[in-house]
């Protein structure tokens, strides 16, 4: 696999950098991620990666650079309108309400994308909660069912297996209609059937022309997936390429293999 250097840039970072104190945890990064493709950031835990979506996402403030998402700058945004504009994420650690339905978790996207009813709403059963709901079920049901979630619709989230628990939390995600799917890790704690699942959602989205940004330590599911795969080592890039390319590099085995980090 190969990127098209052709397609349009969704996004692009330029000389991006973030300083904790004295920590650079992210140092003059700079990529592209083009349209329609599963683009891959790897590297050894504590060389920035998830720093680099927060960064994107609006989490965290840059110290430098600059952050553009089909052809805006979006560095200095706040996160909401950053999603408004086409880009979700999920995270490392799953962030659902295990105390409400699947389809109440997926509908939360609505709000957070879309400037509607967020999670004092859907706690508390607003009057608005209750009007969006009803606006908006059709289009979270359809999200259900692209996922493979629609069975366990009025279950309790918690109550979901923790692989499937990964998949609805990409579901809230899709319901904002994204153009650009960051994800953190979503194979962490997985098993192999898991896997499998995730990979064959993630290429199934992608089918969808959604361009995907995957952070990833599970190196099976970036060689099948990723077109393209960014290398981070103490926050610099330290290469790039497809996956062939990338695992026979020398910079590339070395930050895993001769610092003695895990």
């Amino acid at each position: 696999m190969g990127i098209d250097k052709n397609g349009n840039i969704v996004l692009k970072t330029d000389s991006l950098t973030k300083r904790f104190g004295g920590l650079v945890a992210v140092n003059n990064l700079s990529f592209e991620v083009h349209e329609g493709q599963i683009c891959a950031l790897i590297g050894p835990n504590g060389s920035g990666k998830t720093t680099v979506l927060n960064l994107i996402t609006g989490i965290y403030p840059i110290d430098g650079g600059r952050i553009d998402f089909l052809g805006e700058q979006i560095n200095g945004l706040p996160s909401h309108a950053i999603c408004w504009r086409g880009i979700a994420r999920t995270f490392q650690n799953i962030r659902i309400l295990g105390s409400q339905t699947v389809f109440d978790n997926a509908l939360l996207g609505k709000g957070y994308g879309n400037g509607g009813a967020g999670v004092f709403q859907i706690m508390f059963d607003t009057a608005k909660h209750r009007q969006e709901r009803a606006a908006f079920a059709e289009e979270v049901d359809e999200v259900l069912k692209f996922v493979g979630l629609e069975d366990v619709r009025n279950e309790l989230a918690r109550n979901l297996p923790y692989g499937r628990q990964r998949i609805l939390e990409i579901a809230r995600a899709l319901v904002t209609k994204p153009k650009l799917l960051l994800l953190d890790e979503p194979a962490a704690g997985l098993n192999s059937a898991e896997i499998y699942t995730l990979m064959e959602l993630i290429k199934k989205i992608n089918e969808t022309g959604i361009s995907v940004f995957v952070i990833e330590h599970r190196m099976e599911l970036v060689g099948e997936l990723a077109d393209w795969v960014f290398v981070l080592n103490y926050g610099s890039k330290i290469a790039e390429g497809t996956f062939d390319e990338i695992r026979e590099n020398p910079a590339v085995i070395e930050a895993y293999l001769g610092k003695g980090r895990d």
